[in-house]
């Protein structure tokens, strides 16, 4: 069975989250934990949260995956930053305690001129602050397209952050499928890119897979997600992504520019493309 769902806005709550996904096909659905750009997050319902839990376990959902603001950097030069990193890291995983055994996903960071040695540094001594080996969510690194210093677009930089963590049997990898292309992986060839996650990082720790078309060439180091088959990826290398065998059980979420009714065509679209 196809695991899909898109990015959904939490402002309404988690039970409406998941009565949106449902609404268009999905079984499974991202969210922002705060405003994307920062700032405090709201107040959790503890009924609301356990409403979304019977709701998924009642239609089967896949992981749902929480992503981090895009602020959080725990690899940047300035101290105050990295505070918030940490402050806003530990908080979000408090507040994803209400819907255990799910995901959070976050960008690794940009070392913004340090180097990636420092940042990598950086990063590993936030997860080792924040880790707690009693939580019930999977930490995911997400692949990076390479734009600019960030850290995360050549598999084995994600490989020597998960090797400097204490817990890392809390940490996954999220693969993104514009980012990894727009970072110089083939999906085309996507038997030989997983065999290099595979050997660098290992399958197993691949846990989650956003599903996006690209506007760039690959290789650009660029990042501009486009509509499933819009881009230079294409429908036909993304139904290969979908259906292979090391990750077909995955949850995929799209990240496309769309709203609820493109993410519904885009949903359809990839559920006929799948083979049971």
């Amino acid at each position: 069975m196809l695991h899909i769902g898109c990015h959904l806005s939490s402002s309404n709550g988690f039970e409406a989250m998941g009565q949106t996904a449902l609404s268009i096909g999905a079984d499974t659905f991202q969210f922002f934990t705060r405003n994307p750009r920062g700032g405090k997050a709201k107040e959790i319902d503890p009924q609301d949260a356990q409403n979304l839990c019977k709701l998924m376990q009642a239609h089967h959902f896949a992981p749902i995956i929480a992503h981090a603001p895009y602020t959080l950097n725990p690899a940047s030069a300035d101290p105050k930053i990295r505070d918030f990193a940490l402050m806003t890291f530990a908080d979000d995983l408090k507040r994803m305690e209400y819907v255990p055994g799910n995901l959070y996903n976050f960008h690794p960071g940009s070392h913004v001129g340090q180097g990636i040695e420092k940042g990598i540094e950086l990063i590993i001594d936030v997860l080792n602050r924040i880790l707690d080996p009693k939580q019930h969510t999977t930490v995911l690194l997400e692949t990076m397209s390479g734009k600019g210093s960030e850290i995360g677009s050549k598999f084995d930089e994600l490989k020597r952050i998960m090797d400097g963590v204490k817990h890392n049997q809390l940490l996954g990898v999220c693969l993104d499928t514009c980012h990894v292309s727009d970072a110089g992986y083939s999906l085309v060839k996507l038997d030989e890119t997983l065999a290099m996650f595979d050997k660098q990082i290992g399958l197993p720790l691949l846990k989650a897979v956003h599903l996006n078309d690209s506007l760039n060439p690959p290789g650009a180091h660029k990042d501009r997600h486009a509509c499933i088959g819009e881009g230079t990826i294409g429908t036909k290398t993304l139904a290969t992504v979908i259906n292979h065998p090391a990750l077909k059980q995955l949850p995929f979420c799209l990240e496309t520019p769309n709203d609820l009714a493109g993410y519904a065509r885009e949903i359809k679209l990839l559920r006929g493309l799948y083979k049971e």
